[in-house]
């Protein structure tokens, strides 16, 4: 039997058993949970409890095996670290199934309130290959699921590569333009006005946003009204599913945001014509057609772990497009659109944007999980939640010190468990 491992990893932990650190370094590594990509760091560290403040732990590098401070990476990309990905997309269920059913803080009341399950999509920027309703394609084809032709363009240069790289660029914005309109949209069909909404209104959401094979984000959101203080409170009677619904399509149809001005021409950007409003009207599988909340927080978790590199791109920035494309992989599509970037952020009337720092992700800069203040429990006190149930774990597990006698004089050690005595 031959061991895959490397010799000099080998050769490592054979030293470590001989002066007995094995066992420290193992403690270490288990610390880290599995993290593929952990950051190393020398000095020292204090674990400090945030409610109370209080110092749990401090721990040096020299008194470490590995004589660095292994820290988790936390990444939230799959690509990059599947256990963090993981835990984030275990977090980002629980945030989202707390705002549909309830639990971590949340009343489970919060379930009887209206709630929507919406996708919002790009506009189109010239016509690619797709399977319409699964058939077949305007290129004559009849593509597989997982034919690479699927979202690239029929004639790449007569694709709007600059309007798609610059849609990317103000999604983020265009989001925020959408909530402004969907507050004005449900004060006009309640007949009140704008400021008086607050008062007896609030609308909150989580969404995530995911990238189309033709590399494109488009965002998927849950929608939930609540009364005046959040999730705790029922709305009005008025506030119905059809009435949320009817106001997301108005507000989803007018929003809209200003773009730069290129050669003359001013650029605004709006959502895409698709646009998919499913009301979610069950907290569990029920064995009907009804979409549960359990189905949409795992359909949100599972996106809020991948990036641009499902629309054939990168998974990190870009210092240099000609030496880091060089054999990554990455598509043509996802390759011209990258360069766009590239090419646009040299323009001084673009720095804002940022487009070659975040030509990786083909242009968007904006978080890929976010949630409105009041819909449900934060990602931070999840983590501090599992943190204090880990800090217990390991306490129960650590040796006691062991107890000083009040004289100078050495301990004689008992047998029977009693307390010793001076000698």
């Amino acid at each position: 039997m031959h061991s895959t491992a490397p010799a000099g990893a080998i050769r490592h932990l054979a030293s470590l058993a001989r002066h007995g650190d094995l066992s420290a370094y193992a403690r270490q590594i288990q610390r880290l949970g599995g993290c593929e990509r952990p950051v190393r760091m020398e000095g020292h560290r204090l674990d400090v409890h945030a409610a109370t403040g209080e110092i749990v732990r401090e721990i040096t590098d020299r008194d470490l095996p590995a004589g660095q401070l292994l820290i988790r990476c936390n990444n939230r990309r799959a690509t990059r670290c599947a256990t963090c990905a993981e835990v984030y997309r275990k977090d980002t269920f629980h945030l989202v199934t707390a705002g549909l059913s309830g639990g971590k803080g949340i009343s489970p009341g919060v379930a009887q309130h209206p709630r929507v399950f919406a996708t919002f999509t790009a506009p189109s920027f010239g016509p690619v290959h797709n399977r319409p309703g699964g058939g077949r394609c305007r290129c004559g084809r009849l593509h597989a699921d997982d034919d690479p032709a699927l979202g690239t363009p029929l004639d790449p240069d007569r694709y709007d590569y600059r309007t798609a790289v610059l849609w990317n660029a103000h999604a983020g914005a265009l989001w925020g333009r959408f909530t402004t309109y969907l507050r004005q949209q449900l004060a006009s069909r309640a007949g009140i006005g704008r400021s008086a909404l607050r008062h007896c209104l609030k609308v909150s959401y989580a969404k995530v946003a995911e990238y189309q094979r033709r590399g494109a984000v488009h965002f998927h959101a849950v929608i939930r009204l609540d009364g005046p203080d959040g999730a705790e409170d029922a709305p009005p009677p008025w506030a119905t599913t059809d009435l949320l619904t009817d106001a997301i399509r108005s507000a989803a149809r007018l929003a809209e945001t200003p773009g730069p001005v290129l050669d003359g021409h001013a650029y605004a950007f709006r959502f895409g014509e698709q646009l998919d409003l499913r009301p979610i009207r069950s907290a569990d599988f029920a064995g009907t057609s009804e979409l549960s909340s359990r189905a949409v927080a795992a359909y949100i978790a599972k996106y809020a772990t991948k990036g641009a590199e499902t629309a054939g791109t990168l998974d990190r920035p870009i210092r240099n497009p000609v030496t880091d494309l060089i054999g990554s992989g990455v598509t043509d599509h996802a390759r011209r659109m990258i360069l766009t970037c590239w090419h646009l952020g040299a323009l001084p009337e673009l720095e804002n944007l940022r487009l070659r720092k975040w030509a990786h992700m083909l242009g968007f800069r904006g978080h890929f999980s976010t949630k409105s203040r009041a819909y449900s429990v934060t990602l931070g006190a999840l983590r501090q939640e599992r943190a204090d149930h880990n800090e217990t774990l390991t306490a129960s597990a650590r040796p006691r010190p062991a107890t000083r006698c009040p004289t100078r004089t050495p301990c004689s050690s008992s047998p029977t468990g009693a307390s010793p005595e001076p000698a």
